[in-house]
């Protein structure tokens, strides 16, 4: 559990090239557990998802954090971005750049890439490495430096179900240890799985937010309603 939250967006607006493209969103998120940021493609998820971890520009409206303490959290991209180094080089760097004592770094490594599964290429390229173990590195890489928060965009696209089962594992032992998940998706099935609440985005709006059971067992909006049935929401 982190003392970071509750993380409040108050009036948060974001154009680009005059075009609005969120907001106004007005949204709070406590302290645990794992959110879903829930929405059709192009619904500006990963907007809201860039927002919130401080690398997105806002033009309008407030964030803040109960500890704003951006060395506390991390960020995971949609396509899985691996240095041009081994997988046990991929995971050491970030602790590296903190300066972290070598011992402890072996000891960091060691333990991740063999949590990931990844035991037996640790000497290898990571660019030579399948999708799925491509995100199960990036992920590894994120959690290493042991952060109190962790965003996720779409970790587990163009994946197949194998590689979602073990990554969606992973995901659900981290929030268990205590680290707060927000994540994007649009796989409603993956959202049911994962979510202790979720935030409905469509049309750059948050249109529902709240405890996940109680979301998807009666939404509060039509738009809600139409995409849980699978409709084409508009």
């Amino acid at each position: 559990m982190t003392d970071m939250f509750p993380l409040t967006l108050e009036q948060v607006i974001v154009r680009r090239q005059r075009k609005l493209v969120l907001g106004p969103v007005d949204l709070t998120l406590d302290q645990s557990g794992l959110t879903i940021i829930l929405g059709p493609n192009g619904s500006g998820k990963t907007t809201l998802l860039r927002v919130m971890h401080g690398i997105e520009r806002i033009n309008a409206g407030t964030i803040s954090w109960a500890v704003d303490d951006p060395a506390k959290h991390a960020f995971v991209f949609q396509s899985p971005i691996v240095l041009r180094r081994t997988v046990s080089e991929n995971l050491a760097y970030p602790l590296r750049l903190l300066k972290t004592p070598p011992q402890n770094v072996r000891a960091a490594v060691h333990h991740w890439v063999e949590r990931i599964g990844l035991g037996g290429v640790r000497n290898s390229p990571a660019t030579r490495l399948s999708g799925g173990e491509r995100q199960k590195l990036a992920i590894a890489r994120a959690l290493i430096r042991k952060p109190e928060v962790l965003f996720l965009d779409e970790p587990c696209a163009n994946l197949d179900g194998h590689a979602t089962r073990e990554i969606e594992a992973l995901l659900q032992e981290t929030a268990a240890n205590g680290t707060r998940l927000v994540m994007a998706t649009h796989d409603l099935g993956q959202a049911r799985r994962l979510a202790r609440d979720i935030v409905f985005v469509l049309h750059g709006k948050v249109h529902e937010s709240g405890p996940a059971e109680t979301a998807f067992s009666n939404p509060k909006t039509s738009e809600f309603a139409g995409f849980l049935r699978g409709d084409i929401v508009t």
